[in-house]
């Protein structure tokens, strides 16, 4: 298995308010760990909120002996980089109400255990089919849920943007915990909303299971399609190879 991930400004904004983690070595109890954070605030205070929330979390993680489950494990860091982020932000001005989405990975065998606050995504794709495992924590996700807008609908809505959970805008945060069984030839994909608002299921499938290119090289090709669209938000995605380290 092996990881790799990239963040890229897009070709809208003036700075980048994204930031990734790939830790395909053991971080504190976890055998490895995957973040995706995509920040929000003033003037560069989402990306201090994304950066600090990574930092945080890995921190927490570094110094629990909790010996606790996995996805315990993982809840419980993301809510303590909930606790840092907000005190920053209460602590400094200049970021005042910044927060963060947040999702985040560890693959233990044939095991993914999943934490995740916001609208950034963790897609499972096999050979020939994409599933988005996580659930976005939006306005036009709650209104799918509801019934009142269709999937399609919600692509092109104007309030597709607005989150209703983030990392760090309040003292507490639920984070949701999922944990999933994969397939040997299964690919994980943590993205921030700036590939897939850009790039339709079916496209992402088909960069991701293009023959005879590498990992880092697909990786390249998902950021690449989503600037090409447009770029209209910063970009950021890790790729997860559950098969030989030798396809990187």
């Amino acid at each position: 298995m092996i990881g790799i991930g990239k963040t890229d400004i897009g070709r809208v904004r003036s700075n980048n308010e994204d930031s990734v983690l790939v830790k395909n070595e053991p971080v504190g109890m976890l055998p490895n760990l995957y973040i995706v954070a995509d920040g929000m605030g003033g003037h560069k205070a989402g990306e201090v909120a994304s950066n600090l929330a990574i930092t945080a979390c890995c921190d927490n993680l570094i110094y629990d002996a909790s010996g606790e489950e996995i996805l315990d494990t993982l809840i419980d860091a993301v809510r303590a980089a909930n606790v840092t982020v907000f005190n920053y932000a209460a602590e400094n001005t200049d970021c005042s109400n910044m927060g963060t989405t947040f999702v985040g990975c560890c693959v233990d065998g044939s095991t993914a255990y999943i934490a995740h606050v916001g609208d950034s995504r963790l897609y499972r794709i096999g050979t020939d089919s994409i599933e988005q495992i996580t659930t976005d924590h939006s306005y036009v996700g709650e209104m799918v849920r509801a019934g009142k807008l269709t999937p399609e609908e919600a692509e092109n809505h104007p309030d597709r943007n607005i989150i209703t959970r983030a990392l760090g805008t309040n003292a507490s945060v639920e984070a949701d915990g999922l944990v999933i069984n994969l397939k040997d030839d299964d690919i994980l994909l943590l993205c921030s909303d700036g590939l897939n608002t850009m790039l339709k299921n079916d496209e992402i499938l088909s960069i991701v299971r293009r023959d005879g290119s590498t990992l880092e090289q697909r990786l390249d090709m998902l950021i690449d399609a989503a600037n090409e669209k447009g770029g209209k938000d910063n970009i950021s995605a890790i790729l997860i190879d559950l098969g030989e380290v030798d396809k990187l």
